[in-house]
């Protein structure tokens, strides 16, 4: 068994060359005596053209048999433009079977009509498929590119802990029962950050960290129980200056892994975010933006409109564009308004521009003042159809977003092969939480804005934070934030999110005491590299870009984890089950 080439890079030029090849059967097709069959390896497919007189066992080969070939590279006469190796095929005189296949349990080809489970299932099968190649190729360069740019920028990779101490931080944990400590656990990382920050009290300056990271959370599109960080902290340095080094890292991905242009990073504070797009990760790609449209309804009797207002909330209008008035019939109006209730609006006002007027089961609702003024605010042209939203400020936007991103999708508003990013800043440094406690709405190491510090002791909820968001075509694909490096400050922050003295001692002791001699001033972020690369691969799952995910329910068909643990092990771990 020898190669000499791999099978997807054959072109003109090697014709006439005898090559040596292996891989395995994507598909057979029979001429008579002559047997036609694409063989594939990660590099792609080559035809190869067999001789059934000089090779009878060549009648046996199936899908998926691994072979080995030698032959001639041979100017194909019905070439095949869709192919990068179509202008070219191998003719056969010699041929090894290596290994035979069963009928598989799933299309080995880019479209395939296998279940979700049953590709993670036969997750081995459903990596030969071309399609999940090129994207784990794609995500293994841009992982490959980061790390290039960063090294060269100074930053040293260095590992820290998987087990480690439970840390409040914003995440339930996998905790983790120790045999040798009885009653003790450790709980596996959900992030580097206690330990980078410490890295940068160590004098290390400028840290990098492929992490693997856990969350025990419920799952979603772009979510995954254990996934990889791209780690970054660094000293020294301003807000700017950290974030014109994670632009660097960015755009060499896109210059030299996809071939793209330099992008550029617009920065957009936290409230314009929600206001224009109705989302803290918006997506850029197309032009339909939210308008405010509360002073148009100030006087307004009509009563939704109304209690928002009186209420202090705020009304959001989407404009779709484009002749669609007669596409949004009853049946669709009703999909609408169930997903912006789904995102906690307790309706949607539908209305259609026709005539100089405005028509819909609301309009009659609505004076000839205000109707006017909708025309004039927006901008309303003939087959215009108008959504209005209305309720608490955030809410509303991010219902009015959802509804963005679903008109969209299903107008086909959205370039593909099109990438826009974005700095999200000037977060709010706290929110109020289920029970209407103060909560970090990063992590309780974010630094507030110089100027906001006297606001902590008097009106800590309108304090603005040194955080910032990178957001990609509407995915958050990187975090981060200036770290806190002062110690009175840092004991001030546990304390308004409700830790007490104690609670601090227990659970950041050892944190807290490396305040006490010279902290750096320093900042960070992480990348999702899972959904970073989701993102570059315009794939629909997070799923897609790792090669053994868990699926929905939190379990991974291949293994059957999570499986139950045998007596013998929890015994040893001190651990009995309740029935």
């Amino acid at each position: 068994m020898k190669r000499t080439h791999h099978n997807g890079t054959l072109r003109m030029e090697h014709v006439g060359q005898r090559v040596e090849l292996v891989g395995w059967v994507s598909k057979r097709r029979n001429f008579g005596s002559i047997v036609f069959i694409d063989l594939r390896d990660r590099s792609g497919l080559v035809q190869l053209v067999i001789n059934q007189e000089e090779f009878p066992r060549v009648d046996k080969i199936r899908s998926e048999y691994v072979l080995s070939i030698s032959g001639i590279v041979n100017e194909r006469k019905d070439k095949n433009p869709k192919l990068p190796t179509g202008d070219v095929e191998i003719v056969v005189d010699g041929l090894e079977i290596i290994n035979e296949a069963q009928q598989t349990p799933m299309i080995i080809a880019d479209e395939t009509d296998a279940l979700e489970d049953t590709r993670l299932k036969y997750r081995y099968l459903d990596l030969r498929r071309p399609i999940m190649q090129d994207r784990l190729i794609k995500r293994s360069k841009i992982t490959g590119q980061m790390r290039r740019t960063l090294e060269d920028l100074g930053f040293l990779e260095i590992e820290t802990p998987m087990l480690t101490k439970s840390t409040p931080e914003g995440a339930r944990e996998y905790l983790v029962p120790s045999r040798v400590h009885k009653g003790e656990f450790y709980a596996l990382a959900q992030s580097p950050q206690i330990f980078k920050q410490l890295l940068m009290i160590g004098g290390l300056e400028r840290y990098y960290q492929i992490a693997r990271c856990f969350r025990d959370e419920d799952l979603r599109a772009d979510r995954q129980l254990d996934f990889t960080q791209v780690d970054i902290e660094a000293s020294f340095l301003s807000q700017d200056e950290f974030m014109a080094i994670i632009e660097q890292v960015a755009s060499d991905v896109m210059v030299h892994v996809l071939g793209h242009e330099k992008p550029e990073f617009p920065r957009i504070s936290f409230y314009d975010a929600l206001n224009v797009y109705g989302s803290d990760k918006p997506d850029l790609r197309f032009e339909l933006h939210l308008s405010d449209v509360n002073g148009v309804f100030k006087d307004s009797e009509f009563k939704v409109f109304q209690d928002t207002l009186t209420q202090g909330g705020a009304l959001r209008a989407l404009v779709l564009s484009g002749n669609h008035a007669d596409t949004i019939t009853r049946k669709v109006s009703d999909k609408y308004t169930d997903l912006v209730k789904k995102n906690g609006m307790k309706g949607l006002v539908v209305l259609k521009a026709q005539q100089d007027t405005l028509s819909g089961s609301a309009a009659k609702f609505l004076s000839e003042t205000e109707i006017k003024a909708l025309y004039q605010t927006l901008n309303l042209q003939e087959n215009d159809v108008l959504f209005i939203g209305s309720g608490e400020w955030e809410q509303t936007c991010t219902a009015m977003g959802a509804l963005r991103l679903q008109l969209a999708k299903d107008f086909d508003l959205i370039p593909e092969n099109t990438f826009k990013y974005a700095w999200i800043v000037d977060f709010p440094m706290f929110e109020l939480g289920e029970e209407g406690e103060i909560i970090a709405r990063h992590h309780p190491f974010t630094s507030p804005k110089r100027e906001d510090i006297e606001l902590l002791d008097s009106d800590p909820l309108k304090v603005t934070a040194q955080a910032y968001d990178l957001s990609l075509n509407g995915f958050e694909v990187a975090g981060g934030s200036m770290r806190i490096y002062d110690q009175t400050l840092q004991a001030k922050m546990f304390n308004i999110i409700g830790f007490s003295n104690e609670d601090i001692e227990s659970r950041f002791g050892f944190f807290v005491d490396a305040f006490k001699y010279g902290t750096p001033p320093h900042g960070g972020i992480a990348f999702g590299l899972d959904r970073y690369a989701m993102a570059l691969t315009e794939s629909d799952s997070i799923r897609d870009v790792i090669a053994f995910p868990k699926n929905a329910s939190a379990r991974c068909p291949l293994t059957n984890a999570p499986a139950p643990a045998t007596e013998k092990q929890l015994k040893e771990l001190h651990i009995e089950i309740e029935d």
